[in-house]
């Protein structure tokens, strides 16, 4: 699996852990939630924030928080967001 802070642009992925941590709480409560999808649309230049479209709304994350999440790769599935 990989971390969603590595994740390209464009790519829709599922979520599938969040690593035990502080903010994981917070994390939980903005709808990243095991299971559920995720685009990721875009990362600044220098590649911190990133955003990405969950649930319905757009999300911008850092990427210690991004690199917090393990995800699987949903691009070649037929459920894209």
């Amino acid at each position: 699996m990989k971390k969603l802070s590595v994740i390209a642009p464009g790519t829709c992925v599922k979520i599938k852990s969040i690593h035990d941590n502080a903010l994981k709480p917070k994390l939980l409560e903005m709808g990243l939630i095991q299971g559920n999808e995720v685009k990721v649309l875009f990362k600044a230049p220098l590649g911190d924030p990133i955003a990405i479209a969950i649930q319905g709304y757009t999300l911008s994350l850092r990427m210690d928080e991004a690199s917090l999440i393990e995800v699987e790769d949903l691009t070649h599935s037929s459920t894209l967001i």
